[in-house]
């Protein structure tokens, strides 16, 4: 994506714009066999949801979502399981920030009891 930094004509405030090209990306197979398009802003939803509360910059998200989404790309797939997603997902955020990793683990993978969370502390070490 392109950073251009901006300003207003009326009241001389500075502002960021970010500008992407528009890709055909693939289609994301669900668990249960439906399919939805790709959608960057669910993604971010993820990211945002295990990094609440967790010093971590939004730049760095954007990078893990530049990242995830040119992986989709190289595939050359027409779809993508949401199995696929939600691994790359863990990846760039095991990366990132140890105790978001944990956080979305726990949700993605439906941990049952404290064993499980004992599991991924484990292989993070």
């Amino acid at each position: 994506s392109i950073r251009r930094r901006r300003k207003c004509g009326v009241c001389d405030k500075r502002f960021t714009t970010y500008e992407t090209a528009e890709l055909h990306l693939p289609q994301v197979v669900k668990q249960n066999g439906t399919r939805e398009e790709f959608k960057r802003q669910k993604l971010r939803l993820s990211f945002t949801r295990a990094l609440h509360k967790r010093p971590v910059p939004t730049e760095y998200v954007d990078k893990a979502l530049d990242h995830i989404t040119q992986k989709i790309l190289a595939r050359g797939e027409r779809e993508v399981p949401a199995r696929d997603l939600g691994e790359m997902v863990m990846n760039e955020l095991k990366m990132m920030d140890k105790v978001a990793y944990i956080r979305f683990a726990s949700v993605y993978r439906s941990f049952s009891d404290v064993d499980d969370f004992n599991d991924v502390i484990r292989d993070l070490d």
